[in-house]
């Protein structure tokens, strides 16, 4: 585990044939970290709920991008993806849904259980699945996409990366499924130890189609870049915990 409280500015070369999967990779965030890691010389697995949706982004990034059809909350479609992509040294789960910004006056169960499907189970359900494949990887590192709105800290008070004041109790079901993805994240870690490196990425608020008719946010690459640092940590790197998008440590 990590008492760092900054991300160590020398990060590791991938080596020749390191392959990564990106949940969610045909839009956004996910797609731009596909972006960076194809970069880097990687094999990316497109992972897209709609087949088709991810090969056109397979064929528009180019030479190492590769689509699999990955429905993060159907055992089925995970199952055929562990076979189709084989072997994984970086999972990055970046799939995610956001259901409403209501707070609990009007948030239903209805979209609770849809946050949580997408965001936490997901997240166990993917990673759980690809465990033996990163398990066989000399440098395994999971990047679980969070949200700053999940930290507990910062949803008590000033919160660096989005107007405290506006959203305060507002977004229920997908705040509170973001301090889940960060309560897995720490507990997956321990249990891993530091063979697979596991942590959380506060992305800050990105114009993304995460939110319908989403119209302020910054560069969802600039987020990008923080989960690829995440994702190239050294050995000796830190583990088990949540890091802004600008590699500085946030707080649970």
């Amino acid at each position: 585990m990590t008492n760092t409280d900054r991300l160590p500015s020398e990060l590791r070369s991938p080596e020749p044939g390191t392959t990564a999967l990106v949940t969610g990779a045909n839009s956004g965030i996910g797609l731009e970290i596909a972006q960076q890691l194809l970069g880097h010389g990687l094999t990316v697995w497109i992972g897209a709920r709609v087949l088709d949706k991810g090969q056109q982004t397979a064929a528009q990034l180019g030479a190492g991008a590769r689509a699999v059809q990955i429905d993060v909350t159907d055992a089925a479609s995970i199952a055929a993806a562990v076979q189709q992509v084989g072997e994984v040294d970086i999972l990055v789960n970046n799939a995610g849904v956001n259901p409403g910004r209501d707070d609990i006056s009007r948030t239903s169960l209805e979209q609770l259980r849809s946050a949580y499907e997408t965001n936490v189970f997901g997240v166990i359900s993917v990673t759980q699945a690809f465990l033996p494949a990163l398990r066989r990887s000399a440098h395994a590192r999971v990047v679980n996409v969070s949200s700053g709105t999940g930290s507990l800290t910062w949803n008590s008070g000033p919160n660096p990366q989005f107007d405290w004041e506006r959203v305060k109790g507002g977004g229920l079901a997908y705040r509170s499924s973001k301090t889940a993805v960060n309560a897995v994240t720490m507990l997956t870690a321990q249990a891993l130890g530091d063979d697979i490196k596991v942590n959380a990425l506060a992305p800050g608020l990105r114009l993304t189609n995460l939110i319908a008719g989403m119209s302020a946010g910054g560069d969802p690459a600039e987020a990008a870049a923080g989960a690829v640092r995440l994702a190239f940590l050294p050995d000796d790197g830190p583990t088990g915990a949540l890091w802004s998008w600008d590699g500085t440590r946030a707080p649970w």
